[in-house]
């Protein structure tokens, strides 16, 4: 049996990770690692999804709430400190659990990151003014011209993605993707990943249910706490922006949810094609527990 193992478990928003992972660790007595971006934020709990307490204490989980939306964090922060947990980790456990959905940082973990080079002051001020001006819209706009390969799977309701992308495309005069070489960090352990894979029209019922029960939980009122905050990087997505529109009477509550239903879809499509991009994924659908299982146990 191979030891030392990171088992990956990802999917588009709404496919049932969480759960599925759970399971997952507790049958093979291990832990969990989040690699969703924005369950990060300790301020962020019914918008983003994140596990429930009931949830947490069934499994060891890390990379839960654990900074601040005031915090500056990005995904080589992120690579660097779960490197350096794996490493306690697998002194006690043969196998981890990392589950998510943002591609990015799944892949900073499995692949390592790409050496981006610096930007110049000036260069970083010109977006951030595209940014003030023209909003997300801009930034989106601006990067599908210039670089529409990274276009198609970056996440286009990440501002601070699209500003990273934009400002080594102007300093280099090359496109983003050009530094994204593909290649692969020398891990010292065996990673297995697997993707859940949903009927489509399934998976927009089970995104539209829950947005309504995140509303029934509580989102208006999560939103109204960080309402005051709403320039922070960290609030400009799926979920809070949408409310935020509503209370700046832009919309109504009922075209405020619809907008959260539409742009978690849309979410969910980029997430797909993120995966589909990586062969080493297999694909299984949500009830195939031992179809993972198998590859860790001897079945008579």
């Amino acid at each position: 049996m191979e030891k030392n193992t990171l088992i990956v478990i990802a999917g588009p928003t709404a496919s049932g990770k969480t759960a599925f992972s759970i399971e997952l660790a507790k049958r093979l007595n291990t832990v969990i690692i989040s690699a969703d971006s924005r369950q990060f934020y300790k301020e962020m709990s019914i918008g983003t999804a994140a596990p429930t307490p009931e949830e947490l204490l069934q499994v060891k989980h890390y990379f839960i709430h654990n900074i601040s939306i005031k915090d500056k964090y990005d995904v080589a922060d992120y690579e660097r400190e779960v490197m350096a947990l794996l490493d306690e980790l697998f002194k006690s456990h043969d196998k981890v659990v990392l589950t998510g959905g943002s591609g990015l940082f799944i892949d900073a973990v499995c692949n390592g990151i790409d050496e981006m080079p610096d930007v110049d002051p000036e260069i970083r001020k010109k977006v951030e003014k595209l940014m003030q001006e023209g909003g997300i819209n801009a930034l989106s706009d601006k990067l599908q011209r210039i670089d529409p390969e990274y276009f198609t799977i970056v996440d286009r309701q990440n501002p601070r993605r699209l500003q990273r992308a934009l400002e080594v495309c102007y300093q280099t005069g090359k496109t983003f993707t050009s530094f994204r070489s593909g290649n692969t960090a020398k891990r010292d352990f065996v990673i297995k990943k697997y993707a859940l894979l949903w009927d489509r029209q399934q998976l927009i019922e089970r995104i539209d249910k829950r947005v309504d029960i995140m509303m029934e939980q509580g989102l208006l009122e999560e939103a109204k706490t960080l309402y005051p905050m709403r320039q922070l990087n960290a609030l400009n997505t799926v979920g809070y922006k949408e409310l935020f529109s509503f209370f700046d009477g832009q919309c109504t509550l009922t075209e405020a949810v619809e907008q959260i239903k539409i742009h978690t879809r849309q979410y969910a499509k980029r997430q797909m094609t993120w995966l589909r991009r990586d062969n080493s994924y297999n694909w299984i659908l949500p009830e195939d527990m031992d179809t993972v299982l198998k590859h860790f146990f001897f079945f008579n």
